[in-house]
């Protein structure tokens, strides 16, 4: 049996290594569980010895074959709570996230598929990422972040790299959601700030959201 713990040990591994391809080190981890280093090697060592990690001392530590099916699965529960949370309970997409944190560990599969087919077989979550099917694999769409977009193209937002509440209350404050449309009207080349059509409306966007917005053109 793997512990909750565990679980959240092999998703953080897999995201901070781009979907565990590549090598983790310790500090990263311990950063993103807000736990000392010494309790991550701890915890490392454990995942090696049940064959979910490789870990190797001084170089970091990586996902076994096994580990990335545990995260893959992890991560699809997640998001298809996300979804659940979003279309079927009207929570808006800054507060489902800690919900599905906790909704993740449940370890029926049975329970998962059913709500798979019950929500339609949803391919990404509120934040447009892509939500892994029943075999593990990913449908991946092309999308650019805002930022590398030309003057003059237009386009649709995608997903969104920063999932925090702060963010997407700015998004909702601005009526920009998956599916919004606009055009690129001007870059600024002192703060990379952009000027954005809105239906008919203008923003200016700061280059921090322009990062973390996915878009693909329209």
């Amino acid at each position: 049996m793997i512990t909750l713990t565990e679980e959240n040990y092999i998703k953080a591994i897999y995201h901070l290594g781009k979907q565990g391809t590549t090598t983790v080190s310790t500090n990263a981890v311990a950063k993103e569980m807000r736990t000392k280093a010494s309790s991550v090697t701890d915890m490392i060592k454990k995942l090696s010895e049940k064959g979910y990690a490789d870990y190797k001392k001084y170089q970091g530590v990586s996902l076994t074959e096994a580990g990335k099916v545990i995260a893959v699965n992890i991560v699809r529960k997640h998001r298809l709570w996300e979804v659940f949370l979003v279309e079927k309970l009207n929570f808006t997409w800054d507060e489902v996230h800690e919900v599905a944190e906790q909704l993740e560990h449940i370890k029926s599969k049975k329970l998962i598929t059913q709500l798979d087919a019950f929500l339609g077989h949803p391919t990404h979550d509120p934040h447009g990422d892509p939500i892994p099917d029943g075999e593990g694999k990913i449908k991946t769409i092309d999308k650019i972040v805002l930022s590398d977009l030309e003057v003059g193209r237009s386009c649709i937002c995608v997903g969104v790299i920063d999932t925090s509440q702060e963010f997407l209350k700015y998004l909702d404050k601005h009526n920009i959601a998956l599916g919004t449309a606009f055009t690129v009207l001007h870059k600024e080349a002192f703060d990379h700030s952009m000027t954005i059509a809105l239906g008919a409306k203008e923003l200016v966007v700061s280059s921090v959201i322009c990062n973390n917005l996915f878009v693909k053109y329209a």
